[in-house]
């Protein structure tokens, strides 16, 4: 018994002292948001993969991105359009492959064109702020400056996300405070129309690089599942990131 007593104080003792589990290293929405974009900065390029659920809007993406200081470049294929397409965002101009049954209608017959939000070409009057919007969601800096802008660190915890040691930020965004620059899949009008609040959710790894970011809109677009996930892997993998041959752009 007396054995058995000394065991337990000392094993007591052990846990006193031993060191409490570590915290988040953020507790400030800007703070968090300048860490993770230093960290993207530096991390060179990855691969990433996006699963949009908007209203109306269904689509999955996946492909690489290069990310420094002049901006990030990323080339991808996703069924935003309905059937695959791909898109290249190089050097601050977006070029989407247009189908080739359709090429005739947006008037160049050539498989690639610029796309814009503002654009006046057909191809960009109809998608261009989708596609647009989606491209940006694609980019952490993009939503890394929302947070900073308009967001708020509401709770965090240090856990895994597929195996890898992750901190879990859930940020709260105050859409009024966006302004015109909004998720994928949201009108431009909708800040004015809705207003409100809907949260973020950040996965950063052990050197805060992006892991997989969510934003849920659902709060926003009441009644329906309206959810962006886009997730990050491969950090420093090479990457090929280059515009279409000049040629073929219309």
């Amino acid at each position: 018994m007396r054995k058995a007593a000394v065991v337990l104080l000392f094993a007591l003792l052990a846990g006193a002292c031993s060191d409490p589990p570590r915290r988040p290293a953020f507790e400030d929405a800007r703070a968090l948001a300048d860490a993770a974009a230093a960290a993207t900065t530096s991390g060179g390029s990855a691969k990433f993969g996006t699963d949009v659920a908007v209203g109306a809007v269904r689509s999955k993406g996946q492909g690489q991105a290069r990310f420094g200081a002049g901006g990030t470049a990323q080339v991808m294929t996703t069924d935003f359009l309905g059937e695959p397409a791909e898109l290249r965002l190089v050097a601050g101009k977006l070029y989407a492959k247009v189908p080739e049954g359709s090429r005739d209608e947006v008037g160049t017959g050539k498989p690639w064109v610029v796309v814009a939000a503002d654009g006046t070409d057909p191809f960009s009057q109809v998608l261009g702020t989708g596609l647009t919007q989606l491209a940006a969601q694609n980019d952490p800096a993009h939503t890394l400056g929302e947070i900073r802008a308009a967001g708020t660190i509401v709770a965090a915890e240090r856990t895994s996300l597929g195996g890898v040691a992750a901190e879990h930020y859930r940020v709260e965004l105050d859409l009024a405070r966006l302004g015109t620059d909004l998720p994928a899949g949201l009108p431009a009008d909708a800040a004015g129309r809705v207003g409100g609040k809907f949260p973020v959710e950040l996965w950063l790894d052990e050197v805060h690089r992006p892991l997989q970011i969510v934003l849920d809109l659902s709060p926003i677009l009441q009644g329906s599942e309206a959810r962006i996930t886009t997730r990050y892997s491969e950090w420093g993998v090479p990457v090929d990131v280059q515009p279409p041959p000049a040629g073929e752009v219309g």
